[in-house]
């Protein structure tokens, strides 16, 4: 894997995710990434800028300014539309720390996949040494498969 510089990486991944086309079917670019250190969890009412960059939650996070929502696999909530009161928001938590763990412990790369429903967030997926992070999360039983899998958290 080619490590690149820390500024330089932002900046390619960033350009690559705003370059890509925005077919929700095709890939559409790969950027490795080297492992960032100390990539934070957003704070609550932090604002969006062209360089944010850090963790919404386990499915989603803003990298040099543009938000992503990782593809094939959901997170429980742990702010809005929660159904599984107090369990979900505590494995919310639990999914967005192992996220955050596995983000800067490892190299990973990003490969995009055009904007999701909402129109706001480049779909994408994170993988390390060839594995989804959303497998790894599934795994753990800290996610399920989208948009098919059983909302565990919700009973």
């Amino acid at each position: 894997m080619t490590h690149i510089p820390r500024p330089l990486c932002f900046s390619l991944v960033a350009l690559c995710l705003l370059t890509a086309g925005t077919s929700a079917g095709a890939s559409t670019s790969e950027a490795n990434v080297v492992p960032v250190r100390n990539l934070p969890i957003c704070g609550q009412y932090q604002r969006n800028t062209s360089d944010k960059t850090c963790i919404v939650d386990g499915d989603t996070l803003w990298l040099g300014g543009v938000n992503i929502r990782l593809k094939d696999f959901d997170t429980p909530e742990s702010r809005t539309n929660i159904c599984g009161g107090f369990v979900e928001i505590d494995l919310a938590t639990a999914a967005t720390a192992r996220l955050q763990a596995l983000l800067n412990g490892n190299a990973w790369t990003v490969e995009t996949f055009g904007i999701d429903g909402t129109g706001k967030r480049r779909l994408a997926t994170i993988s390390i040494e060839g594995v989804d992070v959303g497998d790894i999360l599934i795994s753990e039983k800290l996610a399920r498969r989208w948009p098919d899998g059983d909302e565990f958290w919700c009973q």
